[in-house]
């Protein structure tokens, strides 16, 4: 199943059409798209029984509307170097551990949306992020994946200069401006793929003239700690609430990498893929 926030709702989705869960279920789950954490066992067991396509109270829906899927969630984890061949253009041995940082939940954004540059040095991150519906501590690896709502679309936007002005460097501060957490535009549930662990992936910049170019081509096979693992290793730890979100990584292509370095600017367009769940746009301005 895909499940969206709409206008602020929580909706399901099937192509072109989209049903209000609040309404189809006579009131049993609630209209925030954070209800569906609240109790993911039983919205979850209800949802799967929906047939959204033929569902009497669907309606047709514009992108345009869609939210982040799970707009308030209580932590944002990421995990840095999680790509063997970013690894490998970073010039860094593959880790050990899980690198992990957070991003603030207020930079948390919808799937498109405007971003003010706060500097020259702003950088793209595609990343496949998990979203945690059960949660919970010490959750062992053959668990981790019933513990997951599923997986939606990310960008790690991040301010270079910001996030090593500092010693040690400040990686929370240089990534959590306003809007540099944008997911979506679905949240699809792992019985949607077919793989979940080999999709592919990528970004793409749009100049202001219309001329394109991918800057990130990868897919998910590369990664170091994979979906499951990430979840049983996070949790030794933190303890996974519903609704948070798993930053994984980024594949090559990041524009810090480059040689000469590239960097977004204003009038500049980003569009963010993953295979099987869709794209995200971010339109950038001074």
């Amino acid at each position: 199943m895909r499940i969206a926030n709409l206008s602020g709702r929580l909706v399901l989705v099937d192509g072109t059409v989209a049903l209000d869960v609040h309404t189809a279920s006579a009131g049993r789950f609630g209209p925030s798209p954070s209800d569906a954490f609240a109790d993911w066992g039983a919205f979850s067991q209800w949802a799967q029984q929906v047939d959204v396509a033929t569902h009497a109270q669907r309606a047709p829906f514009s992108t345009a509307d869609l939210g982040a899927p799970s707009p308030l969630p209580r932590q944002v984890v990421a995990v840095g170097l999680n790509y063997a061949d970013h690894a490998a253009e970073s010039g860094l041995p593959l880790p050990d551990e899980p690198v992990v940082f957070t991003k603030f939940a207020s930079s948390v954004a919808g799937p498109e949306v405007s971003v003010r540059l706060p500097g020259e040095t702003v950088d793209w991150e595609a990343e496949l992020v998990i979203v945690v519906g059960r949660g919970g501590r010490d959750i062992a690896r053959e668990d981790a994946l019933s513990r997951i709502a599923g997986l939606t679309v990310g960008q790690d936007l991040s301010e270079r200069s910001v996030q090593w002005q500092a010693t040690p460097p400040q990686f929370s501060m240089g990534k959590s401006f306003e809007n540099f957490t944008p997911t979506g535009p679905v949240i699809a549930t792992l019985d949607e793929f077919a793989d979940p662990d080999r999709l592919a992936i990528s970004a793409t910049i749009i100049a202001a003239d219309g001329t394109s170019t991918r800057v990130q081509d990868g897919s998910t096979d590369q990664l170091v700690f994979g979906i499951a693992e990430l979840v049983s290793r996070l949790s030794r730890t933190l303890e996974l609430l519903p609704g948070d979100l798993i930053f994984t990584g980024t594949p090559p292509g990041v524009g810090a990498g480059m040689d000469p370095k590239r960097f977004l600017v204003d009038g500049e367009t980003l569009v963010t893929e993953i295979e099987g769940i869709g794209s995200i746009v971010q339109r950038f301005h001074a």
